[in-house]
């Protein structure tokens, strides 16, 4: 190695330490984008907003949330229908006599397919007295719907659409939620308003669950309601809540709220309560009445003096019908029911509420106090027969 080598190294070396910070910088600046001299860039149009984005920021756009989402957006519907009523019109301005007349009213809600055939749930409350049902899907496919079945306790309906090449979306297992886990709230609360048939999306945490509510004036009975702080607007109802795995864990029902817009309390009814409706609905067209055979009244202080009880928590079962699963059961008059199915009874609106969860089939385990013994029976629940 001559003499100019070495020089020509040397200098080298100092320009490689003099500019390296320099290069270090720019590159903290294409990283970051917040450097005074990438926006000034940016600004006099040297740079694009496509150069300064790494690979590693642009793919961080897509994570777990947006991957739930994309994952079952294609099975959310919009459920438009058109409910008739009959209104009073008046016949003479004169005379004040009416007739009634129908009128047709549109309605807005939101569904989900969760079979390759057609199948699609929603709430009982969008259906209900439909007389024409349109869907629409995110492809903007239109289908006419049917009523497969309506379970009105639970504010469940079924209705199915004949098609080919069905998106559709899976269940979860609303008994594994989390209390604090991401809730994915879809719908589409525009339906026919807006020609774009894509659903909206709101994220939250599922904030509580085994919420239970009283029966409402249109005798619906929410249980173990799912939480959460999801926006669920109005015509979202019936649209899925799904968790990090893009699985339904509940179907968006209803919101708290004193101006009638979202204010990060709403409720989904548990997705394995919808499933058991379901499969219900789809066998047999509607919920079979369940009958135990016995009655119950509320426990007061006469009664509880007269059997020498130390609470009034329970029913008392004050009548057995021959030849029911009570009796068969070996349930007898003077019973106190204390539990059914580990749920602790006070008073017969805890019965109900228990016993709304039942369906055809199911067994039961009932737990009494007879002549001041716990006593453990099982009971099966049977098809009420006419």
């Amino acid at each position: 190695m001559n003499r100019n080598h070495v020089i020509l190294i040397l200098i080298l070396t100092v320009i490689v330490l003099i500019f390296y910070p320099v290069i270090f910088q720019n590159r903290e600046v294409m990283k970051n984008l917040n450097t005074e001299i990438a926006l000034e860039d940016t600004l006099n149009g040297k740079l694009t907003v496509k150069d300064l984005i790494t690979e590693e920021v642009y793919s961080s756009r897509r994570n777990a949330i947006t991957n739930a989402a994309g994952i079952v957006e294609p099975a959310v519907v919009s459920v438009n229908v058109i409910k008739t009523q009959m209104v009073k019109r008046r016949r003479s301005f004169f005379f004040g006599f009416y007739d009634e007349v129908p009128y047709s009213i549109q309605g807005i809600g939101s569904g989900v397919i969760f079979s390759d055939d057609g199948f699609i749930l929603t709430n009982a409350h969008v259906v209900e007295g439909a007389t024409e049902i349109k869907i629409i899907l995110t492809d903007t496919r239109q289908f006419d719907a049917m009523v497969i079945g309506i379970d009105t306790s639970h504010d469940v309906a079924v209705i199915k659409i004949e098609g080919d090449d069905l998106p559709f979306a899976k269940f979860g297992d609303s008994d594994n939620i989390i209390i604090g886990e991401w809730a994915i709230a879809l719908g589409n609360p525009y339906g026919f308003l807006i020609k774009d048939s894509k659903p909206s999306v709101s994220v939250g945490v599922v904030s509580a669950i085994n919420r239970d509510f009283a029966e409402n004036k249109d005798g619906k009975i929410y249980r173990h309601m799912v939480q959460t702080d999801a926006a669920i607007n109005p015509g979202n109802s019936g649209g899925p809540l799904v968790n990090i795995l893009g699985e339904i864990i509940g179907i968006n029902t209803f919101i708290f709220s004193e101006s009638g817009g979202n204010i990060g309390i709403g409720f989904a009814i548990p997705v394995n309560t919808v499933k058991k409706s379901a499969r219900e609905l789809i066998e047999f067209g509607k919920i079979r009445q369940i009958w135990f055979g016995f009655k119950v009244q509320e426990l007061n202080q006469l009664i509880a003096s007269h059997l020498e009880l130390k609470s009034l928590d329970g029913v008392l079962i004050n009548y057995i019908q021959r030849k029911s699963p009570a009796e068969e059961a070996g349930l007898k008059e003077g019973d106190i029911i204390r539990e059914i199915n580990g749920n602790v009874i006070k008073g017969t609106r805890d019965a109900e509420l228990v016993v709304s969860d039942i369906s055809v089939g199911d067994k039961i385990e009932i737990e009494i106090m007879r002549n001041g013994k716990a006593l453990k029976l099982n009971l099966k629940a049977v098809e009420y027969k006419k």
